[in-house]
Formats: structure tokens, C-alpha cells, sequence
């Protein structure tokens, strides 16, 4: 696949997607309105890479080929791609004003899609002057190294568009799965409980280092505490409301108020340097 991709959301999420887009030779505009993100994606991609290059996993040449087929931009007007990644922040308002600028610059030929991870696509496409070249495809943290993706279809969907989006996935060297929209798709649907009742644990006194420990004793890479961490609290929690909300707010899924404390304390996880443990930035 040939297409070019523009990346819009310069944060931990875009900026990865951007990174796993170039290691597999697209060429990519990573935008974001804020230069101070776009600064640091630009660190954060370098640093991730020269961190290969130690490893032995990529060569000098390579890494400098990968940087050179992202192009960082601060303009919306540069975002004039095939394809386009939207992967800003959770709100629906701040996604439909952006989808409706992206559409303006490339029509109704280019593809667009959602990184969400909570909002409905439905909603998305609804407001898109052109539902049909929308589709959800939800990367999972950290993107370079996941593999799964989610590509989310809605009633709008076009097949053409569907199939694009997954064809991109595997050049990616991801592993696509086609779902319906729905509320949390299907890992975030499945994943609450996993979330939900270690903080209820928590709550009744159980220590969270306790709890990951046995939960990793278990089989599981990580434990809850130190993935939602990775995830970041401020994103782990506004997925278990929205789910919480499009289900009909279930007792069993009502989300925790130790992580509402940590979101409105600004202890985010990793990427804040304090969220359910300390970090160093």
C-alpha cells in the first residue's frame, strides 16, 4: 500500500501511531495546533528510535529513514493525506470541529479514521460531512509495539473504506479485528471488570501492589494497577464512564472513586510521573 497518512494529535498515542506507520515505510504528517507537542512527539519518536538503534533492532540508516518520512507540521492546512488518523483528545465537539477542517482539505476521496477509545463512532460519522469514508481504528498503548487493532464499523461505513483501513492495519504489522460500533468496542467492554473490581478491592483495604502482584502471578503481564498507569488514569477513566454511561450505568461497572482522586489530583500514571506509583519523568 502506497497511501500517505496524516496523523492528527501529536500526544503519546499520535505520535506512536505516526512512529509505526513510518517503521513500515509510509510516509506521514504528524500535526498537531500546539508546537510545544509537536516538539516533543519529535523527542519522544527520536528517543524511542535511538533506543533501538541500541538495542540492534533497527540500523543507523534505518533510523534516520524513519525520521525522514514523518514530517511534522502545527498547521491544520498541511493535513492533506489518503488516509487520516484522528487521535486527539476525548471530546466529541473538539472531534467533529477537527473531522469537518479535515474534510474541507481532502473531500470525499480520502479515508478518515478515529482513534477513540470511548466515543461512539456513530456519533463521529454523524457529524461528518462524509459518514461513509469514516471508520473507528482504535490503537491500543503503546502503539508501536501492540498489535492489535480495533477498526470499528458504523451504519455508514462504505466496505471500500472498511477494507482500506484493515489492509493498512496489517502493512502496519498489526492484527485487525472488525467490530461493530458498541459501547467500549470490545476489549474496553471486556476489560472493565479486569479495572473495575481491582478498585473495588482497593477500596476495601486491599494494597495495589498485592493486587497487581497477584494478579501477574497469575499469567498476566501487567497488573491492573500499573497498566492503568500506563494507559493513563485520565483516559482508563473517561472510558469506564462513557461505558458506564451507554450501558445504563450498571452497578457492577459504576467507576471507582480512587481513580476520579487520581484524574483530578493530575496523577495520570506514567506520563505524570505519579498515578498508582511513582515514575520518573
Amino acid at each position: 500500500m502506497n497511501n500517505s497518512i496524516c496523523v492528527c494529535g501529536a500526544g503519546t498515542m499520535g505520535a506512536g501511531i505516526a512512529q509505526a506507520a513510518a517503521q513500515h515505510g509510509f510516509k506521514v504528517t504528524l500535526y498537531d495546533h500546539n508546537e510545544a507537542a509537536i516538539i516533543h512527539a519529535r523527542e519522544q519518536i527520536g528517543n524511542n528510535l535511538q533506543s533501538l538503534l541500541e538495542k540492534q533492532k533497527i540500523t543507523y540508516h534505518s533510523m534516520h529513514g524513519i525520521l525522514a518520512n514523518i514530517n511534522f507540521v502545527a498547521e491544520v492546512k498541511y493535513c492533506s493525506a489518503d488516509i487520516i488518523i484522528e487521535a486527539i483528545a476525548e471530546k466529541l465537539e473538539l472531534k467533529t470541529i477537527l473531522f469537518r477542517q479535515l474534510a474541507a482539505i481532502n473531500g470525499e476521496h480520502s479515508v478518515y479514521a478515529s482513534n477513540t477509545s470511548s466515543l461512539p463512532v456513530t456519533d463521529i460519522a454523524e457529524a461528518h460531512p462524509y459518514p461513509n469514508r469514516l471508520v473507528g481504528m482504535h490503537f491500543f498503548n503503546p502503539p508501536t509495539i501492540m498489535k492489535l487493532v480495533e477498526i470499528i464499523h458504523t451504519p455508514f461505513s462504505g466496505n471500500d473504506c472498511i477494507r482500506l483501513i484493515m489492509e493498512l492495519a496489517k502493512d502496519m504489522g498489526k492484527v485487525p479485528v472488525l467490530c461493530k460500533d458498541s459501547p467500549g468496542f470490545i476489549v474496553n467492554r471486556v476489560a472493565r471488570p479486569f479495572y473495575i473490581e481491582s478498585l473495588r478491592l482497593a477500596e476495601e483495604g486491599v494494597s495495589i501492589p498485592t493486587i497487581d502482584a497477584l494478579m501477574e502471578s497469575a499469567g498476566f503481564k501487567m497488573g491492573p494497577f500499573r497498566l492503568m498507569d500506563l494507559i493513563g488514569n485520565d483516559i482508563n477513566f473517561a472510558v469506564s464512564c462513557s461505558v458506564y454511561e451507554q450501558l445504563g450505568k450498571p452497578a457492577r461497572l459504576e467507576p471507582s472513586i480512587i481513580q476520579q482522586q487520581k484524574v483530578s489530583e493530575g496523577k495520570l500514571g506514567r506520563k505524570s510521573g505519579a498515578g498508582y506509583y511513582t515514575y520518573t519523568l
